[in-house]
């Protein structure tokens, strides 16, 4: 299996290869790509030193596989032309993920609709993967009519500037900003570009893509989306309005047993999903499970996971597993 990483000197493109050691992922030859001025650097993985190639000549190799995570405009460019010639790209960024010709995949939830022609798949945002986990099980079950979400998300999703802006913050050095405020001690509303619905990309995205994903266009959705100082991890306080009523020792008995999910709602030992602990985890963690007792049907879950890894590199992993285990690629 040769499988080239597209952004592998980025940070999620590092994790990604921690993810593909860890899960001992069947490479006969691995690709390190990055941008031209990223060529010629050496990266280590499982003790052997590889050199960094630019896209032409990863192409012109024609890998099986092709993880990306370069940004959406080097997806836009290159990852047609990995597909024609017979490359399968999983892609990290937003450039396929609305693209009606594409599949947007979650693993546990929807893999099983992927074919030998999907050429091009796309990795959800990571804030919607962890949410969309945990509510699968229960929308099958009980079937959603309506999401309220808010959420707490790390700056590790904005990328190393933005973690360079908080250690500067915290050293009390004045650096570049990678937000249009300080960080450190703040709570900023603004995640991604405000659109002109007043809602910023990353709200929408929560909306857009938990449809797509679910298969269910009836789901309403409104979200607000807030960058918060921590390095690792996002967090969602979650509300969901149900068509039937649900008994909540069934819906942690559906939660406690979905692939990729641990339970932590135990109040009484202040045991609750935190980032600080879901950090370098691929589970999502879900706790603070409760009715809304203001109106019908309704529940309250805060969800937690590590969005580099199962909200970016580890979700792509499980994609390119299942393709192979299924004899896709």
């Amino acid at each position: 299996m040769r499988v080239a990483v597209v952004g592998v000197t980025g940070m999620v493109g590092s994790i990604m290869l921690e993810v593909l050691n860890e899960r001992n992922f069947p490479i006969t030859e691995l690709i390190p790509v990055a941008s031209k001025r990223s060529v010629g650097k050496e990266i280590t993985y499982k003790d052997k030193n590889y050199t960094v190639v630019d896209l032409e000549t990863a192409v012109a190799s024609k890998p099986d596989i092709a993880l990306f995570s370069a940004g959406g405009s080097t997806s836009e460019e290159w990852a047609p032309k990995f597909a024609a010639v017979g490359t399968t790209v999983i892609d990290n960024s937003s450039a396929w993920r609305m693209d009606i010709t594409k599949k947007l995949v979650v693993p546990e939830i929807n893999a099983h609709q992927l074919t030998k022609e999907d050429k091009i798949i796309a990795n959800p945002n990571c804030s919607t993967i962890q949410m969309v986990l945990a509510l699968a099980p229960l929308h099958k079950k009980y079937k959603i009519k309506r999401i309220v979400v808010s959420t707490y998300q790390s700056i590790s999703g904005t990328g190393v500037k933005a973690i360079k802006q908080l250690e500067n913050e915290l050293a009390g050095i004045e650096g570049e900003m990678a937000y249009p405020h300080p960080i450190h001690q703040n709570a900023l509303p603004h995640c991604d570009e405000f659109e002109e619905n007043g809602y910023t990309k990353e709200e929408m995205k929560l909306v857009r893509e938990t449809q797509k994903i679910l298969g269910d266009n009836s789901i309403a959705v409104t979200a607000t989306a807030v960058r918060i100082p921590t390095s690792g991890g996002h967090s969602e306080a979650v509300n969901v309005e149900f068509e039937n009523d649900f008994e909540l020792t069934e819906v942690r008995s559906l939660l406690e047993n979905t692939p990729g999910i641990t339970l932590q709602d135990n109040p009484a030992t202040n045991t609750y999903p935190m980032p600080i602990y879901a950090k370098g985890k691929d589970d999502v963690f879900v706790g603070r499970i409760r009715r809304d007792e203001s109106q019908p049907n309704t529940l309250n879950l805060w969800i937690v996971s590590d969005n580099l890894r199962k909200g970016a590199a580890t979700n792509t992993i499980q994609i390119a597993e299942h393709l192979i285990n299924n004899k896709l690629v």
